[in-house]
């Protein structure tokens, strides 16, 4: 952490620079304005300022923060998640074991009355307390080192959170937390002799149900999804639960939040209704999908099911579901000459329990993306391969 980047001068220029369309490169090669200073660690403020824009609109909006590596940045909760996890958890101490820069931190603050930020690396350590003063986050303690070896000083507390990191030899797309630093796994007896609460926070790659089974006392699971894409699963331990997990999908966007609650143990008693197409069609949003409770939701919104595998529902009366909605103009067969005579030449494709991909249809029906046209390849509860065109609402 360079303190000279601090001077007013030097700030003066990234605030500037970070306000204005800039080209880092060519920057880059103009070299830096300062002789104590490199031209690559004001372009690493100046480009760290640019992601925190929509990222980190708190860090953004204040003077004299103090940027980390783009890697740092990238691997960092969002402003939008670290606040939903924030009112996972309350009490008097929190420890962050891999606290990183520290945004997830700075909003457990709001809500604890002492939080402990670890971070093996010194210098994120560094850049992350310096950052805590700027915000004026009192009441975050920030300690460089293990934070298991951390933790090990403490004889209680009520919350124990971490972010394990993927390590960098594993391959493949299949997430284990056994893969993960620190191991969780290897780890938890040790953890719940310190809280009786653990948050864990993984990557959406995980598998809800495997994370069950290798995980104990799931009291909670939370999928994230910030504008339909998901962030981030949150799992809530408590030392003292034995009963069946609760699965909360959250989808947050710029007009409203969609909550939608369930757990697995009612999803696999539930019994659904198949029908074929009517007048509306609903394709759940991506929290959902990712959690599972495609039996739930369509019981929950009296909504009927396509087929088994298509996660598509329908319904006659239009209704507001979590995800997105659409009016049934006309379903017709799946063939060639079908496609054909309906004239689409321009729609945006969605594919659902279908053979084809949508690179695959749109060359082989020579149909463009965009317009106001909506069309779902899917299979019916006949095992039918049909059509939709739909207009949303």
């Amino acid at each position: 952490m360079n303190k000279k980047i601090l001077h007013k001068e030097v700030q003066k220029f990234i605030f500037e620079k970070s306000n204005t369309s800039i080209d880092l490169n060519k920057l880059i090669l103009s070299g830096s304005p300062f002789d104590t200073i490199s031209i690559q660690e004001i372009a690493q403020q100046i480009s760290g300022r640019l992601k925190a824009k929509h990222k980190l609109p708190t860090w953004f909006s204040k003077n004299g923060i103090y940027y980390p590596s783009s890697l740092n940045l990238e691997q960092t909760s969002s402003e939008i998640t670290a606040n939903y996890k924030s009112n996972l958890v309350s009490g008097d101490i929190l420890i962050d074991l891999t606290g990183g820069f520290g945004i997830d931190d700075y909003f457990f603050s709001k809500k604890m009355k002492r939080v402990i930020h670890c971070e093996l690396n010194p210098e994120l350590s560094a850049i992350a307390k310096y950052n805590f003063s700027i915000l004026d986050a009192k009441n975050v303690e920030s300690h460089p080192g293990d934070g298991i070896m951390i933790l090990e000083d403490f004889e209680e507390v009520d919350w124990i959170y971490l972010d394990p990191s993927r390590r960098h030899d594993s391959k493949g797309k299949v997430f284990f937390l056994e893969d993960c630093v620190p191991n969780v796994i290897d780890t938890l007896d040790f953890l719940f002799s310190k809280s009786k609460n653990i948050l864990i926070k993984t990557s959406p790659l995980l598998d809800l149900h495997l994370g069950i089974n290798t995980l104990n006392h799931v009291k909670e699971i939370h999928v994230v999804a910030v504008e339909n894409e998901v962030k981030e699963l949150l799992w809530v331990l408590n030392k003292n639960f034995e009963s069946d997990s609760f699965v909360n999908t959250i989808n947050i966007t710029k007009k409203r939040t969609y909550e939608f609650c369930f757990s697995f143990k009612e999803e696999a008693q539930q019994l659904i209704t198949y029908s074929e197409p009517k007048s509306f069609l609903y394709e759940p949003n991506a929290a959902i999908l990712k959690s599972g409770g495609f039996l739930s939701i369509g019981n929950s919104f009296k909504v009927e099911k396509l087929h088994m595998h298509s996660h598509l529902y329908t319904s006659d009366q239009k209704i507001d579901f979590p995800g997105r909605r659409f009016e049934i103009i006309s379903t017709f067969p799946y063939h060639k000459k079908t496609i054909a005579k309906a004239g689409i030449n321009k729609a945006n494709i969605t594919t659902r329990n279908f053979s084809e991909s949508v690179a695959t249809l749109r060359k082989k029906h020579k149909i463009k993306d965009g317009s106001d046209n909506f069309l779902f390849f899917t299979t019916n509860c006949n095992n039918k391969k049909i059509v939709l065109l739909c207009k949303k609402i």
